[in-house]
C-alpha cells in the first residue's frame, strides 16, 4: 500500500511544475504590455489615456468571464478547459504582436482577459481536487 506522503509527493511532482510554469507565463504576459508601451505608444499614436484604457481592458474581460469560465471548467473538465485557455490565450497574445490600431489594441486586450479568465481560480479548484485540505495551503504557496 502506498503511503499518503508518497502519493502527495508523486502528485506534487507531476502537477506543480506544469502549473507553476503556466502561472509564471501568465504573470509575464500581464507585464508584457508595460514593456511594449514605449514602442507601442509611438507606433500606434496612442495617448497615455488610450494606453491606460487598453491595458485595463484585460482586467475587465478577466473579471466578467472569470465565474463563467470556472463553471465551464467544472462542466468540461480541467484537461480540456485548461487546453482551451492556453490555446486561445496564446493565439490572442500572438495577435497582439500585430496590433496596428488603438481599436485593435483595445479589442485584443479585452479578448486576452476573456481567454485567460478563470485560469488562477481554476488552478485553485484543481488543487482542491488533487490535494487534501492539510496540503492545499502549501501547494498554493508553492
Amino acid at each position: 500500500m502506498v503511503s499518503e506522503k508518497t502519493l502527495i509527493s508523486k502528485i506534487t511532482w507531476r502537477l506543480m511544475p506544469f502549473l507553476g510554469i503556466l502561472y509564471l507565463i501568465a504573470y509575464i504576459d500581464r507585464q508584457n504590455v508595460s514593456f511594449a508601451k514605449l514602442q507601442m505608444v509611438g507606433d500606434l499614436g496612442l495617448s497615455e489615456y488610450a494606453y491606460g484604457l487598453g491595458a485595463s481592458l484585460f482586467f475587465i474581460g478577466y473579471f466578467i468571464f472569470e465565474v463563467p469560465s470556472n463553471l465551464l471548467l467544472n462542466r468540461f473538465g480541467a484537461r480540456l478547459w485548461f487546453a482551451r485557455i492556453i490555446i486561445s490565450w496564446g493565439l490572442v497574445t500572438i495577435a497582439l504582436a500585430y496590433t496596428s490600431s488603438p481599436t485593435m489594441f483595445y479589442i485584443l486586450r479585452f479578448l486576452l482577459g476573456v481567454c485567460e479568465a478563470g485560469f488562477f481560480p481554476g488552478v485553485l479548484y484543481l488543487l482542491t481536487l488533487w490535494f487534501p485540505r492539510d496540503y492545499r495551503g502549501r501547494m498554493v504557496g508553492l
